[in-house]
């Protein structure tokens, strides 16, 4: 119990580390650990939905697709408007699709859809990171990259994690999704969003280009979604009858376990952000 105590203590001080200096580190570091990211977890997802042996996808496929994607989504960050950067990524869609007319596998209509799911949960709510991350300026003459933006939906969700788990241990009495995941409670949820609450203040006390309503609409925002992704993977890993969805991280499980709240919160942070700049 000590050892892999510290082992996750270990294990997570790194990835915390590793992941706020890379987003910290400028365009190029983040560019390249999240299409590493991506390219992983896509790689894992697609591990173990091939377990039962009903399912096979193309991984080294899939995952290339992922990081044309996430590179696709950086340059138009960089220089907006040149989409062309996209076409690679659709030739490999369109192979992945036509591949299974040849492969005469036993269920290709399962293999399409976890290849398409491997792009649309994965390789596309990574690649909606370049959304929040690259800004165009006040001229629209050149684009910048605020890094703030992006580490703050892993902060937000680090705190509402942190949050539910000690509220939910102190007053947690009413299951919140017993069917999916039993020990989550309404009292935690709340607990989260009052810690969430707590650090859009400070968010906005030291990154003041949002407004406090802005920063406290997104951190609540994160809350929601944040819950759901987490809600989606144990759903996925019930489904699949496994408990972990890998073991790249030690004490930690997998890729999946480590950012299934980000999978979802991700693009509705760049939805949420969207609606208010109508308003």
């Amino acid at each position: 119990m000590k050892n892999n105590f510290i082992q996750r203590t270990i294990t997570g001080i790194v990835f915390v580390a590793v992941l706020v200096g890379c987003i910290l580190g400028g365009p190029i570091p983040f560019t390249i650990l999240f299409a590493l990211i991506s390219a992983l977890t896509i790689w894992e997802f697609g591990s173990i939905v091939g377990k039962s042996g009903e399912v096979i996808i193309n991984k080294p496929i899939c995952m290339l697709a992922g990081v044309f994607l996430f590179f696709g989504f950086a340059y138009l960050g960089v220089a907006p408007g040149d989409s062309s950067v996209l076409i690679p990524y659709l030739f490999l869609v369109i192979y992945l699709l036509v591949s299974e007319l040849y492969l005469k596998r036993k269920n290709p209509l399962h293999n399409w859809a976890y290849t398409m799911m491997s792009q649309m949960y994965i390789a596309l709510p990574f690649a909606l990171l370049n959304v929040l991350a690259f800004h165009t300026n006040v001229t629209g003459s050149a684009s910048e990259y605020n890094p703030i933006l992006p580490l703050s939906i892993f902060i937000f969700n680090w705190v509402n994690d942190t949050g539910a788990y000690c509220t939910g241990v102190l007053f947690g009495k009413h299951r919140l999704f017993e069917r999916i995941s039993p020990k989550k409670s309404w009292e935690g949820s709340i607990g989260g969003a009052v810690f969430c609450v707590i650090a859009a203040f400070v968010m906005a006390h030291f990154f003041p280009f949002l407004s406090l309503g802005v920063w406290v609409g997104l951190g609540l925002v994160i809350v929601v979604f944040g819950t759901w992704g987490d809600l989606t993977e144990s759903l996925l890993k019930r489904t699949l009858g496994i408990k972990d969805s890998g073991n790249i991280l030690p004490g930690h499980g997998g890729m999946l376990d480590r950012f299934d709240s980000s999978l979802m919160a991700i693009p509705a942070a760049v939805v949420y952000f969207y609606i208010i700049s109508l308003v």
